[in-house]
């Protein structure tokens, strides 16, 4: 019974680490495209009131949000990973992120990425631009695409954690992934 769960937790710790590095050396050679979620924030649904042009209505990163994605584009740089571009919805927590891991100056909000409405049409057309975002991209660094769970849910059909990042590419049926980085 010990051998069988000690086998069972060495899988199921290796398994992200494998697909980490995986991740890694996919992004070191540039020409990537990564959904990232944006880091920890509070909460888990919007105020009543949300309005994604202001941010006192939305759930905002907390510190140890901010302190997350400072951590992020850090590792990002001493990884060797070529930043080529940086879009984000423009929820505040998920321009924080960007901006306070790649800079300010780096960051373009990216309607399509923000989460989806009650609007279906409007939703269907959000995800298209953002698949053709992704099939556009031809860049030799990497392009980063921030946004929260419930558009990478939709554009991957993959849950991520707060601040980890999918790399994606462009397929028939729409974004395919092809690897994984848990900064965690």
């Amino acid at each position: 019974m010990i051998r069988i769960f000690t086998t069972l937790a060495l899988i199921f710790f290796a398994l992200p680490v494998q697909a980490t590095e995986a991740g890694w050396a996919l992004l070191r050679g540039g020409g990537q495209v990564v959904l990232m979620r944006h880091a920890y924030a509070l909460g888990t649904i919007e105020p009543p009131n949300f309005d994604i042009e202001k941010c006192n209505t939305q759930r905002n990163l907390s510190e140890r949000g901010r302190n997350q994605a400072r951590r992020l584009g850090s590792l990002i740089a001493a990884r060797g990973a070529p930043v080529e571009r940086v879009l984000s919805s423009r929820l505040c927590r998920a321009l924080e992120t960007a901006r306070l891991a790649f800079g300010a100056d780096a960051v373009e909000a990216f309607a399509p990425l923000d989460p989806p409405g009650e609007d279906e049409t409007a939703t269907a057309e959000a995800l298209a631009a953002t698949v053709e975002a992704v099939h556009g991209f031809s860049g030799s660094g990497n392009m980063i695409m921030v946004a929260d769970l419930t558009v990478i849910k939709a554009l991957t059909g993959r849950a991520t954690r707060e601040g980890e990042a999918l790399i994606v590419a462009p397929d028939e049926t729409g974004l395919v992934v092809l690897g994984r980085i848990v900064f965690n």
